[in-house]
């Protein structure tokens, strides 16, 4: 979670409000963050949100908290045109493709102005822009820029300008081998014949991103009043959600906000940054469930203004709302009735005993999986646990088959970790790359749920657990996981039948699926030795995977 620093004063200013350290403590559960210690008047606050970087910073904790005391309902913030236009050159398509941009004038940076921007910009980019690589973050002095601004690529030794915090003019070459930035940032570079770049009308250089700023352009002072923000990257949901974020505590902090127009290749254009309020709607009978409390409507929307929203319209129970464009975090209607929950306060909602006569009982599923996994081990096989989420490529590419649909995290932290899992097999290959080194044979199963596309859920997913199992050693073959197979179902009580089957991760001629009463409950076979060399893994691989929920059904009726 971000720790992020504050002043107690300057964080009392903002909201408008002198409060003292203990009232500190209660009001920043506002903004979801504790107070971890005081040094003076220097808070150190742990944020416990990582889908909210309007929180990150002093103007987004003031936000919330004086919304709650007296500034109910939506921010607003007015922007005009600026005279500011950016040129995107399309030989950056497959470099960093992406930028969105905005002029904040007539700001009075104070000391702590600049070191809330500069922590705030560091925790954007760190986290959520994923340590530069989705969104890296550029802030300069508008007075030393002459439009228009190309965003444009050169050569590693095609250009020489002063990095921030250097005296001499270095290539781009030179930056990334020998600065600390371009050190511990250049692998965001990797395999690249031109490396990105922001220069001005006057060829004077603005950055490298996502590396470093210009010394001339990209020192921001206190003697600076008038700045030009640019995020770089490859996703414009990822940039403009972080501009808008960095905007909107500048315009708290008195700034005015003008847009940039970026010129895209083909002739499109994009005006940044937008500001408009978004759209969502909040159902009384549905926020009272979910929180346990008996809202009437009127205070229902008092709870929702003071989290910073806007009502537009009331039709019975339904309400119509607007939320600000700096937040990206509302996905469904359980998002608005976490803020209705932290408006009304955690700590005034009395825990209640349950009235219902219920002895608990451990799920039937989780039963029969202990039972099948004391099977597994009886039969010499160890047991592993790998995570749900894992990369499409580890689920497609490099098992050889086409990429389909699967449920994906929209704001993920990493590719490698970015879509849950649909089968198991593939952890399994992976536990078996990362222990070659380990004695040999290697026998392995996991009982785990995978995660299914069901449009009829509310969700529109579902879980459905299964237990996959893979043997290797120098000579293993079909033989071996089949006899396996057998020895799992005769302990169940059950009688299977192998039909040959074609699947690209096996090998042709070596696969077969599973049924039980001409049901398909899985799959077996010899793993193609291409998706082998895709994990480095020398020795034969057999496995099977099977649908515990559909076996447990089977036996379950034939009690």
């Amino acid at each position: 979670m971000p720790t992020i620093e504050v002043n107690q004063k300057d964080l009392c200013s903002l909201i408008g409000r002198t409060l003292s350290l203990s009232q500190l403590k209660e009001a920043v559960l506002f903004a979801k963050a504790e107070i971890e210690s005081a040094d003076g008047d220097i808070l150190k606050l742990d944020s416990k949100d990582t889908n909210r970087p309007d929180l990150w910073s002093a103007e987004g904790i003031a936000r919330e908290i004086s919304g709650r005391m007296k500034r109910t309902g939506i921010p607003e913030y007015k922007t005009r045109k600026s005279d500011v236009k950016v040129i995107v050159d399309p030989k950056l398509r497959n470099i960093r493709p992406l930028t969105v941009c905005a002029v904040v004038k007539n700001l009075n940076i104070t000391s702590q102005v600049l070191s809330q921007m500069i922590q705030l910009q560091e925790k954007v980019s760190l986290t959520f822009g994923r340590n530069r690589k989705e969104v890296a973050i550029g802030v300069y002095d508008l007075h030393k820029i002459t439009p228009p601004i190309r965003f444009t690529t050169t050569t590693p030794d095609g250009i020489k300008f002063i990095p921030l915090e250097f005296t001499k003019e270095m290539t781009p070459r030179q930056i990334l081998e020998q600065h600390p930035k371009g050190r511990e940032f250049s692998h965001l570079l990797d395999g690249m014949h031109e490396y990105p770049i922001f220069i001005d009308n006057a060829d004077e250089v603005l950055s490298m991103p996502p590396i470093i700023n210009s010394d001339y352009t990209g020192k921001v002072t206190e003697d600076t009043t008038d700045l030009f923000i640019e995020c770089s990257g490859f996703n414009p949901k990822f940039l403009i959600h972080a501009l808008n974020v960095i905007v909107a505590a500048l315009a708290d902090r008195g700034g005015q906000l003008e847009t940039v127009d970026i010129q895209l290749p083909g002739g499109r254009k994009l005006i940044t940054p937008d500001l408009r309020p978004k759209k969502t709607k909040a159902n009384l009978d549905f926020i009272n469930r979910i929180s346990g409390l008996s809202l009437t409507i009127s205070q229902l929307k008092k709870l929702l203004e003071q989290a910073r929203y806007s009502v537009v319209k009331t039709r019975g129970k339904e309400i119509e709302l607007l939320y600000p464009a700096y937040r990206q975090d509302i996905m469904h209607m359980a998002d608005v009735a976490e803020d209705v929950i932290i408006s009304y306060g955690y700590n005034k909602i009395k825990p209640e005993q349950p009235k219902l006569a219920t002895i608990g009982r451990q799920n039937e599923i989780e039963t029969f999986s202990e039972v099948c996994a004391q099977l597994m081990i009886g039969l010499g096989c160890q047991e592993v646990i790998s995570y749900i989420l894992t990369s499409k490529n580890s689920l497609f590419g490099s098992m050889l088959l086409p990429e389909s649909d699967v449920a994906e995290i929209e704001n993920y932290v990493s590719k490698n970790w970015n879509v849950f899992r649909n089968w198991l097999i593939p952890g399994l290959l992976n536990f078996l790359s990362k222990n070659k080194n380990q004695e040999y044979p290697q026998k392995i199963f996991e009982i785990g749920d995978v995660v299914i596309l069901d449009r009829k859920q509310e969700t529109r997913t579902r879980d459905v657990r299964k237990l996959a199992c893979a043997l290797t050693h120098t000579q293993t073959g079909y033989e071996d996981i089949s006899s396996m197979l057998d020895a799992f179902f005769s302990n169940l009580g059950i009688s299977c039948m192998l039909a040959r089957k074609n699947h690209p991760s096996f090998i042709p001629g070596r696969c077969a699926k599973i049924l039980v009463k001409g049901t398909e409950l899985g799959i077996i076979g010899e793993i193609h030795p291409q998706v082998l060399n895709n994990r480095n893994l020398e020795r034969p691989v057999v496995c099977f995977e099977l649908d515990l929920e559909k076996i447990f059904s089977y036996i379950h009726r034939n009690k």
